[in-house]
């Protein structure tokens, strides 16, 4: 055969590979919009928005206790819910695995979380364990249905229902309301009504009940939130912070020492700051405080800043504050939607 022929199929060969790519890739997009069309496409989140969470792939989930699950990207705003493949519509924790995979855990009586893979919904359904391990993958997940002091790990391949020791002299079953890992590697659990645990991967440490709580005999709150600070203290919802020490660094019999703090900086007497229910430290090692009806109040070591959150002119309830990939703040609300800090004060989040 001579060259030009040679030249001539050869070209028609790559035309004909680079069509069929092409073609490839517009019916994998197709597929790839069908999957995510089998949400609901909505124009604005619910009311009902407890848990804001965004992926490694700067997607933003908004968790909702009435209406399931919203996916944003920018541009759409996709609702799912059990019809889609969720298995609850309230929705209480979210997180993300080395993978990708996001998973979502609620109200429900069956130990049961979901997965997303990006393309489908999967229940994954826990087994009762004691396998209290500490691995850096592993996944820790509320349990919220009746607890009973339980919650889940997920390693990869199995959901493991653990039940959380309880602390000494104490009988009565508790709930779980918190997991935090801290930047050591340990796992905490915020509890109601007998304060916070610690677990290193080897034991068990609390801090009880009378000393995370403002309310002594008058109920209990539950500790909701746990952070720490630029120095390493812990925040557990309360006005105190707390030093934790290690078996390196412990002193005497105890592992933490409770200090006075942010108090009464309101300039109040009954301080609106004795309890929040939630907490994150931004990117200039600020801490932010969520209270439930006296909106946010901003701590920067020295001195507090109060930011008043309302929508159409009144004050709103508040539930939850998150710092995205980017530093921005969140606010998750109870009746309300979700609002985003622009600098200034905190704006309800319109995605279109």
């Amino acid at each position: 055969m001579k060259l030009p022929t040679l030249l001539f199929f050869n070209t028609l060969f790559i035309l004909a590979s680079c069509n069929g790519q092409t073609s490839n890739q517009k019916k994998n997009t197709e597929q790839l919009q069908e999957l995510f069309a089998k949400g609901d496409t909505v124009k604005e989140l619910g009311s009902s928005i407890m848990v804001v969470y965004q992926d490694k792939k700067n997607i933003y989930w908004f968790g909702s206790w009435q209406t399931g699950v919203y996916r944003y990207d920018g541009k759409t705003l996709i609702n799912y819910t059990t019809k889609h493949g969720l298995y609850t519509n309230r929705v209480d924790d979210i997180k993300e695995d080395k993978s990708g995979n996001i998973y979502f855990a609620g109200m429900n009586p069956n130990a049961t979380i979901t997965k997303f893979d990006g393309k489908s919904f999967t229940h994954i359904v826990a087994t009762p364990s004691n396998e209290w391990k500490l691995e850096a993958n592993d996944l820790w997940l509320r349990n919220v249905y009746q607890a009973k002091q339980k919650v889940f790990r997920f390693d990869g391949n199995t959901l493991y229902e653990l039940t959380l020791p309880k602390p000494p002299k104490f009988s009565n079953p508790f709930e779980i309301y918190s997991i935090y890992k801290d930047q050591k590697g340990n796992i905490w659990f915020g509890t109601n009504p007998v304060g916070v645990c610690r677990y290193d991967g080897k034991s068990f440490e609390w801090i009880t009940e009378e000393d995370v709580t403002e309310f002594r005999n008058e109920g209990a709150n539950g500790v909701r939130s746990i952070t720490e600070d630029k120095n390493g203290d812990f925040w557990f919802n309360t006005e105190k912070r707390y030093s934790i020490y290690d078996s390196i660094t412990l002193k005497s019999n105890q592992f933490y020492t409770r200090h006075e703090s942010i108090g009464s900086l309101d300039g109040k007497k009954d301080s609106n700051l004795d309890e929040y229910l939630s907490t994150t430290r931004d990117n200039q090692n600020n801490l932010w405080f969520v209270t439930y009806q006296d909106g946010i109040w901003k701590y920067d070591g020295a001195k507090i800043t109060h930011y008043v959150v309302q929508d159409n002119s009144k004050d709103i309830t508040l539930f939850s504050i998150y710092k995205d990939n980017n530093g921005d703040l969140w606010l998750g609300t109870n009746e309300n939607g979700a609002f985003k800090f622009n600098g200034t004060t905190f704006e309800k989040f319109q995605p279109y």
